[in-house]
């Protein structure tokens, strides 16, 4: 092989990878994998296409060496392949983050719109933690709960908070969290605390953000049945 064969065939390699990356819905399937493995199904309805359609971006993903697949009984499930994976899509996150102005944009009318609340960062969490002053919620479906937690979160999927306010403690501050700084399930829980005169907030990271910050992630569910109280973590 000659010099100019070899560049151009290592260049086409690693522009699969960067091809792999070049579908929304395909970043949108590494975030949600980030948070745990899931089933073909379980991907078409958090992203909302049909399976088909996610089993081709599947497909792309698993043949670019991203994700890697199982089959247990007449289910196929999808896993992160490592850890290099969720580190690209984070780095491709800030990327856009610092050099496209539309994405802060996006992001602040989104949030104002939706909940209008300020959302919290990790200092102030930790601190508010530390104090016995917070409740945290995680309202991620609970199979995202049981891959990987922020200690001493509660798991109250966005679809079971209406039914489960009485069980808050009101009289601290609630913090909810789910995906990372995009996710709007956080956004849409504040809303329907705040309706029910709970003082709550957003917080603006999720387990993947928490992990990279140098923060211990709790997996099991552990404590997921219990009534909300103060968090000591």
């Amino acid at each position: 092989m000659k010099p100019r064969e070899f560049k151009d065939s290592i260049f086409d390699q690693l522009a699969r990878v960067g091809a792999a990356f070049s579908s929304p819905k395909r970043v949108e399937i590494i975030e949600l994998l980030a948070q745990g493995e899931r089933t073909v199904e379980s991907v078409a309805v958090a992203t909302g296409m049909s399976v088909a359609n996610t089993s081709r971006h599947l497909s792309v993903l698993r043949n670019s060496g991203l994700v890697n697949s199982r089959r247990e009984g007449l289910y196929a499930f999808y896993r992160i392949s490592e850890v290099s994976v969720v580190t690209t899509f984070q780095a491709l996150r800030s990327l856009a983050e610092s050099r496209l102005v539309e994405v802060r944009q996006l992001a602040e009318a989104f949030f104002e719109e939706v909940d209008g609340a300020e959302p919290i960062g990790i200092e102030e969490l930790l601190v508010r933690a530390a104090a016995g002053d917070v409740v945290v919620i995680d309202v991620r479906p609970r199979l995202e709960y049981r891959a990987g937690h922020l200690p001493g979160a509660v798991s109250i999927p966005l679809d079971e908070l209406p039914a489960r306010l009485a069980e808050i403690d009101g009289d601290h501050r609630v913090v909810a969290y789910c995906r990372g700084p995009y996710c709007v399930m956080s956004a849409e829980a504040v809303t329907q605390l705040r309706l029910a005169g709970i003082v709550a907030q957003r917080l603006v990271v999720g387990p993947l953000e928490w992990r990279q910050a140098g923060l211990p992630i709790v997996s099991g569910s552990g404590g997921d049945e219990v009534v909300l109280a103060a968090s000591t973590t």
